[in-house]
């Protein structure tokens, strides 16, 4: 707003800035059980460009350099996140507390298709309901002892990121994107998203960013020229990864074993969420 002087406590205004400053002060505890030292977003303008995946992997290799994870799957209409470690059995609770599941090399687990009779049921809910159930995970949920939580969000801009934005003391959010230039365009709207909630963005992975030829090893863009450096320096943020197309990782998570993937692109990710333990 023009002539605007960030001091919200004598302005009236019912702008974006002031609502982002409110929203400070209205971010949800988790219950006593809990410890959370970091909790980081991973989020994405639009669906489908491997955002679970990222957050598992993000997950799996922090856990590897020694520190306590847990995965808060947020994206309730979309969960994929128990498949992709081989969660069978269902969370488990009383009328006061949820004890999620944990992997096989004992990471805690939420997501809502670890509640759901069958995980091919589909969830029919309207933004409110899903709301309520991400600010459940955060509050009623036991995870224990955590130096960092990956939240794998729902793709967009709409009610349930909203909630996560203003319900979750996020730490800091990553965004996922793919080589098309539709997508960078959609990122940029992610990122505006993220700084008017005053959320810090720790940088950009670009997923799909292209394949290894099995014989001479040249990188090929399947989709595309990637747009990557482009949007870091258009929003002054790092480039975290570009991660490749590998059908080897792809076969691990369709069988449940995401934990024995090794994605050395993701060192430069992993290097930077180190050092916010350290702040």
């Amino acid at each position: 707003m023009s002539g605007c002087t960030h001091d919200c406590s004598t302005c009236g205004s019912d702008c974006g800035s002031r609502q982002a400053q409110e929203e400070k002060i209205t971010k949800e505890l988790t219950n006593h059980n809990n410890n959370i030292k970091r909790l980081i977003g991973v989020v994405s303008g639009k669906g489908g460009v491997g955002k679970s995946l990222v957050t598992s992997l993000l997950a799996v290799e922090m856990t590897r350099r020694g520190y306590k994870c847990a995965i808060m799957d947020a994206d309730i209409t979309g969960p994929s996140i128990p498949k992709a470690f081989g969660i069978k059995e269902k969370a488990t609770g009383d009328e006061n507390f949820m004890m999620p599941p944990l992997t096989e090399k004992g990471m805690p687990v939420m997501s809502i298709n670890l509640l759901l009779e069958d995980e091919t049921d589909p969830v029919v809910w309207r933004g409110p309901v899903l709301a309520g159930v991400v600010k459940q995970f955060w509050q009623d949920v036991v995870y224990g002892e955590v130096d960092y939580m990956f939240v794998d969000m729902p793709p967009g801009t709409g009610d349930v990121p909203l909630t996560v934005y203003q319900s979750l003391p996020l730490d800091g959010v990553i965004i996922v994107t793919s080589p098309q230039e539709l997508v960078s365009m959609i990122v940029g709207k992610a990122i505006k998203m993220a700084k008017l909630m005053n959320i810090p963005v720790v940088g950009l992975i670009e997923n799909f960013s292209y394949a290894v030829c099995p014989d001479c090893g040249k990188h090929i863009e399947v989709f595309g020229k990637s747009h990557l450096e482009e949007t870091a320096k258009e929003f002054r943020l790092p480039m975290l990864a570009k991660l490749p197309i590998d059908p080897k990782l792809a076969a691990l998570v369709d069988e449940g074993r995401i934990e024995d993937a090794e994605v050395p692109e993701l060192k430069a990710a992993i290097d930077l969420l180190v050092q916010l333990s350290k702040k």
